[in-house]
């Protein structure tokens, strides 16, 4: 039972708050988490470029193989990038591949960086494979949030509501 339709069955007032409640998360789900995805996506490839090009000092040390937070990194970015810039999965991958080389070739301005072919391998596939992956949760919310305004997912009041008095 689709919300609008539960609350039409409750009366006009009710089912002007469900349908108000139903806009307001579509708009808050396009516009502000856009918004949002995309700061975030800017800030992790920023936060990237300074980790990558500052001196050795100054890069953050894990329990993990360098390799590993190479990959880990990159797959964030591309991860939130896809959900920031959905519909536009070439463009990211090719984006991101770019930047994975440039950043890493611009690590021969600084004296106590060098750069390599196989780190910026490393961080091309992990990208790619967050780009991947955000695609792939993208479509798994959508069809979620699909089937629940189709009204086959009930949400928790409705399950109440809809239960049979004794």
């Amino acid at each position: 039972m689709s919300p609008t339709i539960w609350a039409a069955s409750k009366g006009a007032s009710q089912q002007f708050i469900v349908h108000c409640n139903i806009n307001t998360f579509r708009y808050c789900d396009g516009m502000m988490t856009k918004t949002f995805f995309r700061l975030i996506a800017w800030g992790v490839l920023s936060a990237l470029v300074f980790v990558t090009l500052s001196p050795i000092g100054f890069r953050p040390h894990t329990i993990t193989t360098v390799g590993l937070d190479r990959a880990a990194a990159f797959f964030l970015a591309g991860a939130v990038f896809a959900v920031a810039y959905p519909g536009r999965w070439m463009s990211l991958a090719l984006f991101l591949v770019a930047a994975a080389f440039a950043i890493e070739m611009l690590q021969e301005l600084s004296p106590t960086r060098h750069a390599k072919f196989d780190d910026a391998l490393i961080k091309a596939v992990g990208a790619v494979a967050g780009i991947i992956a955000g695609k792939v949760a993208l479509t798994i919310r959508r069809g979620i949030l699909g089937r629940r305004l189709a009204g086959q997912i009930l949400t928790p009041s409705e399950v109440g509501a809809s239960a049979p008095s004794q």
